[in-house]
């Protein structure tokens, strides 16, 4: 099954386990298909699941007090996602998350993540180093998003994830980067000017 091969080698990159050790902690899997425009999180629930995503892509957002929507992060296939945050903790979250387009998800509970976690050892050494690749990445955005400009950015998100650039509507791409849709709109022109 396509799932389990492209699960077990996202897995495999993070620290070697056998396909004795993944089955084992696949059974607590299930597959979800969210339509473009549904939730897999939304603002004040309880996040209760961890999702790797097979294929298709989802947007995280939250609020702000004007109630206009910031978008932190896009999620692309062969890659998990959660409000991490209210995952861990099991409290409301603040944020949000949206499918781009259809979206095929392999999710499991918080609950059933920490039996694993128990019986397990490998699996909880994954949980760790997935922990801990999730902090280094959002400091890297924070310090992005702080020190370059709208333009680097831009081409930063060209190199780093392409297929954001092709299939995310501007609005989301302006507010993840920080910039209003006019900036962006400059941005792309010069760019493409310079091609």
């Amino acid at each position: 099954m396509k799932i389990e091969n492209n699960l077990h080698q996202f897995l495999i990159n993070v620290t070697p386990i056998s396909e004795k050790d993944f089955e084992n902690g696949f059974q607590y899997f299930r597959k979800i298909i969210l339509k473009k425009g549904e939730y897999f999180v939304k603002e004040n629930t309880i996040c209760k699941q961890i999702a790797f995503i097979n294929f298709g892509s989802l947007r995280i957002f939250y609020s702000n007090e004007n109630l206009e929507d910031t978008t932190s992060c896009f999620c692309t296939e062969n890659n998990l996602t959660s409000a991490y945050k209210s995952f861990i903790v099991q409290e409301p979250s603040k944020l949000s998350i949206q499918a781009l387009e259809e979206t095929e998800l392999w999710v499991i509970t918080y609950d059933d993540l920490q039996k694993l976690y128990v019986e397990s050892p490998i699996w909880g050494k994954i949980g760790r180093l997935i922990a801990e690749r999730e902090y280094i990445g959002m400091e890297k955005y924070a310090s992005v998003l702080n020190n370059e400009t709208a333009k680097i950015k831009y081409l930063r998100l060209m190199n780093e994830q392409p297929q954001i650039i092709q299939k995310v509507a501007n609005q989301y791409i302006a507010s993840y980067l920080g910039i209003t849709n006019r900036t962006l709109s400059r941005i792309k022109l010069e760019i493409s000017k310079e091609i």
